[in-house]
């Protein structure tokens, strides 16, 4: 109809149109013309007539093909809607039969439940029958049964726990041993260290014995000299052509040992020669100690410490700590520590500084009180070391470790000190450390004879079989292990060794025996 419409309009403008024209050219054409201008209007109100007839069969052919194909499309829809309906019902339908169908599974269930809560109930009565009947044929009561199982179930549990946690040590120390080894020997390979002795007393061999008396003097005037200047004692016995010099402080002992070996040369040997000697030889001592804390900073690669603290350093060249020479044991302690840093990531330069300053205190031990930790600390902070490596100075000796250097600085002195020949002790003193090693693995159930061997690094503990068994066993060295480093102090590492042995003896007798001829 849009169409049709369309296209009556567009007749009537073209009428319209056509017919202004034919007035503007009548109305412009002169009176000559007119007549001309008519038919031409005339002709072409004929040929818009025309135009008009055919626009009007056109939209009206339109309007029958567009009603023809929007017919066409209605009944396309009403059947496709018809289907569908019809796909509905049987859906609906079916819907309707499941509908019934789990109504009467529902029903059926309903039935079964209640006759299994009937059953339930029955099964309920003989389990408290039976367990009446089990409880007068055992002469056990349900309470002591369970608490028998319970029993017998946490027996279980704890043999278990302990086979897993023996299999979970045994991997965790094979892993723990594996990678000790190699920061540890990544550490030590560059260290070849000699074994030393601690010295108290130093020997001055003597031309000849005639020089003892010259030594002391008219009257001992000379050898009161001596010992006033350098205050050291000096023991002059019956050991031919040699004296002895003792002193706790090994600088004094140096001192009087160098300018008693001038004297002798010299010959020359009186109170004020004495004194002109030691005095010499101490600004010559000074020197040396300089020159020998320069020479262990370049040894430790340490750079940038204050003049004085070097001199403390050197001084440290005549200071011994159970055999062991602390100036050297101090450029094996830096060294090792920044090896270790560097393995495992820390900063290599304050645990190297801190491991060569850890024992600095040890230098002044004799003019200041306190532990030597404490001291070294309040040395290396004066002299404008790091906070880190006052930490780490402070911290290597008992104390609770606050950062990774200290650590590392506690672990390389450890190292240092357990090597074979770097310390001794006296043989009372090892004696005695052995004997409580021992007592610390008696002192445990099981235990029937332990040895300390290995110079005390390894504990061999026998244990009674019937007594102890193989998980047992396990425990039983983690216990002694914790014992010993809650209750002894020891440098190093001290393997324990639980050993298990079970032996079966019979005796084979002859029963019956004859003579034979």
């Amino acid at each position: 109809m849009d169409t049709i419409l369309i296209a009556v309009l567009s007749a009537l403008a073209s009428v319209v149109i056509g017919s202004l024209i034919g007035f503007q050219l009548h109305s412009l054409l002169s009176a000559k013309s007119q007549r001309a201008v008519e038919e031409a209007s005339a002709q072409q109100m004929r040929r818009s007539n025309s135009r008009s007839k055919e626009i009007l069969l056109e939209a009206k052919e339109q309007a029958l093909q567009v009603r023809s194909n929007t017919e066409a499309k209605l009944n396309e829809q009403k059947l496709a809607i018809q289907q569908q309906q019809s796909r509905l019902e049987v859906r609906e339908e079916t819907l309707q039969n499941r509908t019934d169908s789990i109504k009467e599974i529902e029903l059926g269930l309903k039935t079964q439940k209640d006759q299994i809560t009937v059953q339930i109930s029955a099964v309920d009565d003989l389990r408290l029958q039976a367990g009446e009947r089990l409880e007068t044929v055992s002469g056990l009561s349900l309470a002591d049964a369970r608490q028998q199982l319970l029993d017998q179930a946490e027996e279980d549990i704890q043999f278990e726990l302990a086979r897993r946690y023996r299999d979970a040590e045994l991997e965790a120390q094979d892993e723990a041993d594996h990678k000790a080894r190699v920061i540890l020997a990544a550490s030590m390979q560059r260290l070849a260290a000699e074994v030393v002795s601690e010295a108290t007393v130093t020997n001055i061999p003597l031309p000849n014995d005639e020089m003892k008396g010259r030594l002391i003097g008219r009257e001992g005037r000379n050898i009161r000299a001596i010992e006033a200047a350098t205050g050291v004692d000096l023991i002059i016995d019956d050991v031919p052509e040699a004296i002895t010099i003792s002193c706790f402080d090994p600088i004094r002992r140096e001192v009087a040992s160098i300018a008693l070996a001038k004297l002798i040369k010299d010959g020359r040997i009186h109170p004020a020669r004495i004194e002109e000697s030691v005095e010499k030889t101490r600004t010559e001592v000074d020197e040396t100690i300089r020159k020998a804390g320069q020479s262990a900073t370049f040894a430790a690669d340490v750079k940038g410490l204050h003049p004085e603290l070097v001199k403390l350093v050197g001084r440290l060249k005549y200071r011994y700590s159970y055999g062991e020479n602390v100036l050297q044991h101090s450029v094996e302690v830096g060294l090792v520590a920044g090896i270790l840093a560097s393995q495992i990531g820390a900063n290599p330069q304050i645990a190297k500084t801190a491991g060569f300053l850890h024992d600095i205190g040890k230098a002044l031990t004799h003019e200041v009180d306190g532990p030597h930790a404490e001291i070294g600390a309040d040395i290396a902070k004066r002299y404008g070391q790091k906070d880190g490596v006052v930490t780490a100075v402070r911290e290597h000796h008992d104390r609770e470790m606050t950062t990774i250097e200290s650590f590392l600085v506690s672990a390389a002195d450890a190292i240092s000190a357990a090597r074979p020949g770097a310390r001794h002790d006296t043989v009372e003193n090892y004696i005695k450390r052995l004997e409580a090693l021992e007592e610390v693995a008696k002192g445990f159930d099981g235990v029937e004879r332990v040895f300390a061997i290995q110079a005390g690094r390894e504990v061999r503990v026998l244990v009674d079989p019937e007594n102890v068994d193989d998980i047992s066993a396990a425990t039983l060295a983690r216990d002694i292990v914790a014992k010993i480093e809650e209750t002894l102090a020891y440098p190093g590492q001290i393997k324990v060794v639980v050993i298990r042995e079970s032996r079966s003896i019979e005796v084979a007798t002859l029963q019956h025996w004859s003579w034979v001829q």
